[in-house]
């Protein structure tokens, strides 16, 4: 499906709508849930946190393009994006309501998880919306999976421990990161194995250094299967941090400068150093092979 249209609060175009409000970075299960039933999704950019208390902004899981995607694959044809600046902190729980949810977007249906807060100081509560008379509120009971609250949060530390198959499973979609490829130093030229690298953006989750099967998308809309390391090579001394390497399977051509997503399936391996170049070349090799067979 199509992605939502993403619509600055400032732009929106009244009409009635039945609204889904969070922050939703992920779009995991329990965001899904809220989000069932609305015909419109509200966000936030940047990560309120962000602004309240920089030093402890999360790493996000979602730039707003994917949240647009994903959200768009639940059959929500628009996302309403509220600019979080300090000016927006400072508002009231009940300017909130009357300003943003009844004010453009004439709520007649608000669905919220049962831990949402909003107004200055965290004011706002589910409890504050269902008092409201106004429109009808729907509260979500936050989502459990094996005994675990299904979180933001959780699911980042998944994918920064490298579990990326369970993050993908209450994400209810792969964990993927797209970037432009960038040049390196050949080097997985020279050991018969060429890839293409993306650098991990700033403020965004990352997996664990690790080697991963994952599916490529290059920019004319060709699916590779593709062997991926993040990290930074401890085989060789490069000085270039950490960096992302996808080798595309059964791949001929250039994609210097082009745009290259990824979408996270399995970890193979920790990343490492070897006893020698060959053996690493032997490793590439079997994790190569590894991924064809996990990504037919």
């Amino acid at each position: 499906m199509p992605s939502a249209r993403v619509v600055p609060l400032a732009e929106v175009v009244p009409r009635p709508r039945r609204v889904a409000v969070g922050t939703f970075d992920g779009v995991h299960l329990g965001h899904r849930e809220v989000i069932a039933g609305a015909d419109a999704v509200v966000t936030f950019e940047p990560h309120p946190v962000r602004v309240i208390a920089p030093a402890q902004a999360p790493r996000l899981i979602t730039t707003l393009e994917r949240k647009a995607e994903l959200i768009g694959d639940l059959g929500v044809d628009e996302l309403v994006v509220v600019t979080f600046d300090r000016e927006f902190a400072a508002r009231s729980a009940a300017s909130f309501i009357d300003d943003v949810l009844l004010g453009p977007l004439q709520a007649a249906h608000v669905s919220v998880g049962e831990n949402f807060r909003f107004g200055h100081r965290a004011s706002g509560d589910a409890e504050t919306l269902r008092a409201e008379r106004r429109f009808e509120a729907r509260v979500v009971p936050l989502l459990e999976v094996d005994g675990e609250i299904v979180s933001s949060s959780h699911i980042r530390g998944l994918i920064l421990g490298g579990a990326v198959e369970y993050a993908g499973q209450l994400l209810g979609a792969p964990f993927t990161l797209t970037g432009e490829v960038v040049g390196g130093d050949r080097r997985g030229r020279e050991l018969g194995y060429p890839t293409a690298n993306l650098v991990p953006r700033e403020g965004y989750a990352t997996p664990g250094h690790g080697v991963y099967a994952c599916r490529a998308r290059t920019a004319d809309g060709r699916v590779h299967a593709a062997a991926v390391n993040v990290g930074v090579r401890p085989q060789f001394v490069t000085g270039r941090g950490e960096l992302i390497e996808a080798y595309l399977l059964d791949f001929a051509g250039d994609l210097y400068g082009t745009p290259l997503r990824l979408e996270f399936v399995k970890r193979l391996r920790g990343e490492k150093r070897f006893a020698s170049v060959d053996v690493l070349v032997d490793q590439m090799g079997r994790d190569v092979e590894l991924t064809r067979t996990l990504l037919p």
